[in-house]
């Protein structure tokens, strides 16, 4: 109890998950026709329609910040982060939403806890401008926990920045964090060994050093970035973005930067949320455990020629989310540098 808390110790191990995938990629690659034109691995799948449109698709879920949604009673946020991560991911691809499809799974239907989950799932697709077209509730009684459920999103986009999915990038090139609204939709099982588990909290208390809840603060919807970043955007300002959810900053950048760049991340160039200052005092972890765990405050990264810089940085506050410069790219062999001064 008094070492420092790890991923691995809240039962999810990014080794095993890392050796899966890599298992997993021949089955995939297996798979692919002529009209697949993205890697295993992206943020998104690309898909050619017809020629001139090209397609990208992405899955996701909830995870287990679902627990906390059952333990709050509370389900009209969780709709909002899988319409949100979803999209975040095929922007990064390139492509605006074109669709949403959702997937409820129950062991005895709850009218009122659906309509709320699919309220947020609908409000969310608003926001991001693509239609809920249509979706899957099943009832599987015995197969889960009375009151609990799962959750599954699915969404189809269309390229809109073609510059993105190119990510013609060299070194010089700045890289800026845009601000997460919170932990987002990963690092949740970490989060309720350490405030469920350890510190032996309740949905209902007050969050340490917080005058709102442990529930207030975890179920923070996951941030869109999409009208967030459009001008930017639509002006070709922006080079490749990265959407920093499972594997934090390190393990999501290094999927965009290629393999002969590397990318240097100040670790101390942005403001830290407070509730990630609690985790990290409260669970003794260390620094690199905690940023291959959570997005510590940068939601999304966004690489951009020097020139750009003070462009996009405009751009990004006049929409409402804070930004700021946090590091560049360097030539090298596809790695990811935290460093702090």
């Amino acid at each position: 109890m008094n070492g420092g808390l790890t991923y691995r110790d809240a039962g999810v191990d990014l080794e095993a998950a890392r050796a899966t995938k890599a298992r997993l990629s021949e089955l995939v690659r297996g798979t692919r026709t002529d009209a697949v034109s993205s890697d295993f691995g992206s943020f998104g799948g690309r898909f050619r329609a017809t020629p001139g449109r090209e397609l990208v698709a992405s899955a996701d879920g909830v995870g287990t910040k679902l627990k906390i949604a059952f333990m709050a009673d509370r389900h009209d946020t969780v709709g909002a982060d899988l319409v949100n991560h979803c999209v975040n991911d095929i922007l990064v691809e390139g492509a605006r939403p074109l669709i949403f499809m959702d997937y409820v799974a129950c062991g005895v239907l709850n009218p009122d806890t659906v309509t709320s989950v699919v309220s947020g799932l609908a409000a969310a697709c608003r926001a991001n401008g693509c239609a809920l077209l249509g979706g899957e509730t099943a009832e599987m009684p015995d197969f889960y926990a009375p009151g609990e459920y799962d959750l599954a999103g699915f969404v189809v986009g269309e390229i809109a920045y073609p510059k993105l999915a190119r990510r013609e990038l060299a070194p010089g090139d700045r890289l800026i964090g845009l601000a997460s609204s919170g932990i987002h939709t990963n690092g949740y099982s970490f989060v309720r060994a350490l405030f469920l588990g350890r510190l032996g909290l309740g949905a209902h208390d007050p969050f340490p050093g917080a005058e709102v809840s442990v529930s207030d603060i975890l179920l923070r919807p996951h941030r869109s970035y999409l009208s967030i970043l459009e001008r930017s955007l639509e002006a070709g300002r922006v080079r490749a973005l990265a959407h920093i959810t499972g594997g934090g900053i390190p393990g999501n950048v290094d999927r965009v930067i290629g393999g002969d760049l590397d990318a240097v991340v100040r670790s101390d160039s942005w403001p830290r949320p407070h509730e990630f200052d609690v985790i990290a005092r409260e669970s003794g972890a260390d620094e690199a455990e905690l940023f291959a765990t959570f997005n510590m405050g940068v939601g999304m990264i966004a690489v951009v020629r020097e020139a750009d810089t003070g462009k996009v940085l405009e751009e990004i506050r006049g929409a409402g989310c804070e930004a700021f410069i946090c590091g560049e790219l360097i030539a090298g062999g596809g790695k990811v540098h935290l460093e702090s001064a």
